[in-house]
């Protein structure tokens, strides 16, 4: 019986004093899209989607209070596609790191966002819904990065964070071979009532000791600013790099939107994305609506309407680059419904 005791006392100083949250997000919709490739050249199509208002996923986060202010944390978090069950071939592919936070800021260790992606998502008006969003004109602005460390720290509304990868794709950490694979970066963001504005660099390096040399650097700055129920957006993003390519490669992406809370559980949205590809005439450009109403703090109904320019054989899709026929535009239209667990 006092064993008993003690062992029910020390459960109950444990459970004050950690936590473990299982959470996520189910997000699927019915789709439609012309001019995607088809193996006679191109064909609309009609299907079921998931993963266009938010990516589904499901997740383990926790907590323990070590004492003095002191915590350490844990998260773990899997992606996974409503339609079939399907998951990637990692089992936690969105997130998997421990640390610590407290009064000095939050250090956290394995894989994660970069400052990059955690700025970004703050600067895009569709607020990086994989169909049709800011990301999908760049992919890596959703970039996470394996074997990371990575710290942050936020006072009064304003955030620092820094990260270093030394493998960001898993191939890296070659004995002697500092540069294969690696990535940092780091960002200042501050957001506080109507004002948001943030700026984030992003550097990484071939996969190979062959390419270990080329490397893909960009730099992102934007801000938003509330009118009432209205918040307008505005960004840039400057990309030189080499890595997919192996020579030099150069664009710009510029975007404008806004979102309009026109009641408490109707939200309206706007965007457009402009890619000015250097040396070229292959500018793609995308336009978006989308209308999101709330039927419950955790189940939305979503529709979105989008509109992808491309030419001199550009190819960006709603869906991202290669999802259109080159050249051609698209027209794509999703609704769908959104729970959050």
């Amino acid at each position: 019986m006092a064993v008993s005791a003690v062992l029910a006392a020390s459960a109950g100083v444990a459970s004050a004093q950690s936590s473990v949250t299982l959470y996520g997000i189910a997000d699927i919709g019915v789709e439609y899209l012309t001019n995607a490739p088809a193996a006679s050249g191109d064909g609309s199509v009609f299907r079921m989607s998931s993963g266009n208002m938010s990516t589904s996923r499901w997740g383990l986060r926790g907590k323990e209070d070590l004492g003095g202010g002191l915590s350490a944390i844990f998260e773990l978090e899997s992606g996974f596609s409503l339609d079939n069950g399907s998951t990637s071939s990692r089992l936690f592919d969105r997130s998997s790191f421990v640390g610590l936070s407290g009064g000095f800021g939050k250090l956290t260790l394995g894989r994660q966002t970069t400052p990059l992606y955690d700025t970004a998502i703050l600067l895009d008006p569709m607020g990086f819904a994989p169909h049709y969003g800011l990301y999908r004109s760049d992919d890596i602005l959703a970039g996470r990065a394996d074997n990371a460390i990575k710290y942050s720290h936020s006072v009064s509304g304003l955030t620092v964070s820094g990260l270093y990868s030394f493998g960001r794709t898993g191939t890296g950490e070659v004995a002697g071979q500092s540069k294969v694979d690696r990535n940092f970066g780091g960002s200042l963001h501050y957001a506080n009532g109507p004002v948001t504005f943030g700026v984030a660099y992003d550097e990484f390096q071939g996969t190979s000791i062959a390419t270990r040399d080329n490397k893909d650097r960009r730099l992102l700055a934007g801000g938003s600013y509330a009118f009432g129920p209205v918040r307008a957006f505005a960004g840039y993003r400057w990309l030189k790099g080499s890595v997919a390519t192996g020579s030099d490669f150069r664009s710009n992406l510029y975007w404008l939107g806004a979102r309009y809370q026109a009641t408490p559980a109707l939200s309206l949205a706007g965007a457009a994305y402009y890619t000015d590809t250097r040396n070229s005439k292959a500018d793609p450009m995308i336009f978006v609506v989308s209308s999101d109403y709330m039927l419950s703090k955790r189940t939305d109904l979503y529709l979105n309407v989008a509109y992808a320019r491309n030419k001199d054989g550009s190819q960006l899709g709603l869906n991202g680059y290669g999802s259109v026929v080159a050249g051609e535009n698209q027209t794509g239209v999703v609704a769908g419904i959104r729970h959050r667990f």
